[in-house]
């Protein structure tokens, strides 16, 4: 088949530039709000910035960032050293910041990055000066009165997103590499950051784009009574990528565990063990352990790492029919921490506790979404306790992998608890350098895209005209978008930016 615009036949993959443009702009077109969105930002990309870029409070040293077209003209001015206009990018000066009656505020270095091999793709001075407030104060100031303006949250990165230094996707992997406590979070930042998950996105948003050109040519010449897409080819293509997009939501459990951390109750009934758990999951003394039922009134929270993986353990009150008002209380404040918790770890005790008082627990508090681990505590006590002693049927809810014999007193079986608690939460599936989605935002927008797509194929199923799978496909390549930032909003940008530390 020829191109009718340059006579090139289309085989494979190559699509001319002119239909893909075609395509793109249309595209475009589908979120008429996107010009206006970028108005508010770009209006301001004409200052020169200035913030603190270490945290607050004093210490050794502290970093003052500066970023704009003139942010090199106007630390030369309060700077006494190597004039820095004449100076090579990535370099650092030693020298002095003084106020205009001659004053020496500090002895500083200053690290020179020019356009475009900066962060923010603009001239970025940083100044790490000693970390007196009222050093770093009396700078900025300085800064400010010589004609920079204090940043807002995040704009240093909005700047190097709106540069195009950074897709969004990446922009925000720099919050969560920021805010990550854990190996797990920081690797999965990392990837993010490194452009694993935008490629990914962009890889599919592509081939995509390639295909549907052909439709938005059949419209355009929708008279000639022409086919340019053939239809089954279409069908693979879009099941290939709504497989891909299917993985990648099924992997956002797994990201946002890794994130995120496990909400992880320890429940179960009065003098079950639970604290005596805590402590040993712990290896610490950090609950009070009483032989008296009811000691543990309120919730207990403490984080475990488990191979990279943050659990937030919560000990909570023992569940039963409350003796005042307190245990009341912290009894309801059990059955809340349960239904808000992914894993709930149910404590119960071999020796008092009978099959179907377990059982009846188990029903009231299990949901369809939580994982469960079956702790069965004091098994010094009663050794030959077995899973089926409990669940003699076979046609229960609860499977023998969920049971953990532990004696919490005596760290009996402590390390293969800890072992079930991660195999809980962590699919292998997703352990071979896949890439794993781990924000909301992504999620929410695959999701979408993932509902268009069934929707062109079931269009293609019901041989609908080409406009309307040209609309479906346009949808899925919108929320595709929106997740590397090639479709934004005001209200997007504003949200994602506006969680920034100030100076990032």
């Amino acid at each position: 088949m020829l191109c009718i615009f340059c006579s090139t036949k289309i085989d494979g993959p190559f699509i001319p530039l002119e239909v893909r443009s075609l395509f793109l702009n249309k595209t475009i077109q589908f979120n008429q709000n996107q010009e206006g969105a970028m108005s508010r930002y770009v209006a301001n990309m004409n200052d020169t910035i200035v913030a603190l870029a270490t945290p607050p409070g004093t210490g050794a040293i502290g970093v003052i960032r500066v970023s704009g077209s003139e942010a090199i003209a106007l630390v030369d001015a309060v700077f006494h050293g190597k004039p820095l206009a004449e100076q090579s990018s990535h370099t650092i000066h030693l020298g002095t910041i003084r106020e205009d009656n001659g004053h020496i505020l500090d002895e500083v270095l200053v690290s020179l990055f020019i356009v475009p091999k900066s962060y923010t793709g603009e001239n970025v001075i940083e100044i790490s000066c000693h970390g007196s407030d009222y050093i770093i104060q009396a700078i900025l100031q300085l800064l400010v009165k010589k004609g920079a303006r204090l940043a807002q949250p995040g704009e240093f990165t909005l700047r190097a997103f709106l540069n195009g230094k950074l897709d969004l996707s990446q922009a925000e992997a720099v919050a969560d590499l920021i805010a990550s406590s854990s190996e797990s979070a920081h690797s999965l930042a990392m990837q993010q950051m490194r452009g694993g998950f935008s490629n990914e996105i962009q890889k599919l948003r592509q081939e995509l784009i390639d295909f549907a050109s052909l439709i938005e040519l059949e419209l355009d010449f929708g008279e000639e009574d022409v086919e340019f897409a053939d239809r089954d080819n279409l069908k693979t293509l879009v099941e290939k990528i709504q497989g891909l997009i299917r993985a990648l939501i099924r992997s956002f459990q797994l990201g946002n565990v890794m994130k995120n951390g496990v909400q992880t109750v320890i429940a179960g009934r009065p003098n079950a063990g639970k604290s005596t758990l805590l402590n040993a999951l712990l290896n610490e003394e950090r609950a009070i352990v009483s032989d008296i039922a009811g000691t543990t009134r309120d919730t207990i929270e403490e984080v475990l790492n488990i191979q990279g993986i943050n659990f937030r353990l919560i000990d909570t009150a023992g569940i039963r029919e409350a003796q005042d008002q307190i245990e009341a209380i912290g009894v309801e404040k059990t059955l809340e921490k349960i239904r808000q918790s992914s894993l709930l770890v149910y404590v119960f005790d071999v020796i008092q506790t009978q099959p179907e008082d377990l059982r009846a627990d188990l029903e009231r508090l299990l949901t369809a979404e939580m994982h469960l681990l079956l702790v069965a505590n004091k098994m010094d006590l009663n050794p030959y306790t077995k899973f089926e002693h409990y669940f003699p049927d076979s046609s229960t809810p609860v499977s023998k992998e969920q049971w953990v014999p532990v004696s919490a007193i005596n760290q009996m079986n402590i390390p293969h608890l800890k072992e079930k608690l991660y195999q809980a939460v962590i699919n292998e599936e997703f352990q071979q350098g896949n890439t794993i989605v781990s924000n909301a935002r992504h999620f929410e927008a695959l999701q979408k895209a993932s509902e268009s797509l069934d929707a062109v194929l079931t269009g293609l199923a019901s041989g609908v005209t080409s406009d309307f799978v040209a609309m479906d496909i346009r949808q899925a390549l919108y929320y595709l978008g929106e997740i590397t930032g090639e479709v934004t909003s005001d209200d997007l940008l504003g949200n994602i930016f506006g969680k920034f530390c100030i100076g990032k």
